[in-house]
């Protein structure tokens, strides 16, 4: 069946770059697909339809969506006279459960398959939401071997796809590093409040770990969403990079980061980091309460232990991530051992092709 129209709904830029793929794996299956999406700028390039840039707009957490409630109550307002009035032969929610969990209702009630591409995080925190995409949700279609377990014990409709990220991240080769003159990768996050609370602890701990490595160079890797000017005074030695291959972030000795999709990507490349994650105080407090695994680096929960450190809250100050950045490189063998390590869990996730059997599923489900 061809000139089907199917929904898209991504709210962040992760979920904006995997929703981006999925979009153009489905028009490669079928050209004659149209795409309306709500999403990012990598989802306006390729949609047919670009209803709303939802993920530059950093809504996420538990305190900033409160924020933003007259913003989200018209976007869902207007998705809802969509469904209702288009009535697309498909919605495909990616992540962003807290705006979607209010989107599948209104798939269901106008009997609109939905699919769930990159599940919610149900096995951090809040584990009753399975039961909710249980009732909404024709299939889950998870990137992590785990999810499709705790989907099937469950019985939900369920099929593991493979990781997103190993369509985009070459396998890294191998070379010499030099950690004494080492390259430093600086990722504070995509979103506006991310890069506030990250971006001076990173910078802070660039210049003391330069005083004893004069050789040192930074990149800091910029948010597609995001322009230069969010970044400020960049100290010396550090340049601003824009890429979207893994080029350059494969050639770092070590990582600065957020907490989030740049933990994996790192893990991916094999390159060891010190994991950095702040939090406005309310959300923090909340997350506390309702988290419950052991790790928040998505290299660490893979791996089951704390395979790179991480510094949460009080704890991320410069001093401290400095001193942890300096044990790897002041320590060729640990430095050497976590790599292979972080590789390991890139052989954990599969195959590539991971949007192409999402695809493939979607369309042969909704048709």
């Amino acid at each position: 069946m061809s000139g089907r129209l199917i929904l898209v709904v991504a709210g962040d830029p992760s979920g904006d770059l995997h929703a981006s793929n999925l979009i153009k794996a489905l028009k490669r299956r079928d050209p004659a697909v149209r795409v309306a999406a709500v999403g990012g700028p990598l989802c306006r390039a390729v949609a047919d339809e670009f209803l709303e840039d939802l993920a530059s707009r950093g809504v996420t957490g538990f305190w900033e969506p409160v924020l933003n409630i007259p913003f989200l109550l018209e976007l869902r307002s207007r998705l809802q006279s969509f469904i209702q009035m288009r009535r697309p032969d498909a919605l495909i929610c990616v992540d962003y459960y807290g705006f979607n969990r209010r989107i599948l209702p209104m798939a269901q009630a106008a009997r609109v398959p939905a699919f769930y591409f990159v599940s919610p995080q149900v096995w951090a925190s809040r584990p009753g939401r399975v039961k909710i995409l249980k009732k909404l949700v024709k299939k889950m279609l998870v990137i992590f071997p785990f999810e499709e377990k705790l989907y099937r014990e469950a019985n939900v409709p369920v099929e593991f796809v493979g990781h997103p990220l190993l369509d985009l991240i070459p396998e890294p080769a191998q070379r010499a590093r030099d950690l004494d003159s080492p390259v430093i990768g600086l990722l504070p996050g995509s979103r506006s409040s991310e890069i506030e609370r990250h971006l001076p602890v990173f910078y802070e701990a660039f210049r003391l770990l330069r005083e004893s490595r004069p050789n040192m160079k930074g990149l800091l890797f910029a948010a597609a969403s995001q322009p230069d000017s969010a970044y400020g005074a960049l100290p010396t030695g550090v340049g601003i990079v824009r890429e979207q291959d893994y080029r350059l972030r494969a050639t770092l000795d070590l990582a600065l980061c957020s907490s989030g999709t740049a933990t994996l990507e790192n893990a991916l490349l094999g390159v060891p980091m010190v994991v950095v994650y702040k939090l406005s105080w309310p959300t923090y407090a909340i997350a506390r309460a309702l988290v419950k695994v052991k790790h928040i680096a998505m290299a660490n929960l893979l791996a089951g232990r704390g395979v790179v450190p991480e510094l949460i809250q009080s704890e991320a100050t410069a001093e401290r991530t400095a001193r942890e950045a300096a044990r790897f490189l002041g320590d060729a063998a640990l430095h050497v051992r976590v790599h292979e390590e972080l590789l390991a869990i890139r052989r954990s996730l599969g195959e590539p092709g991971c949007a192409d059997r999402a695809a493939k599923v979607i369309l042969s489900e909704s048709a």
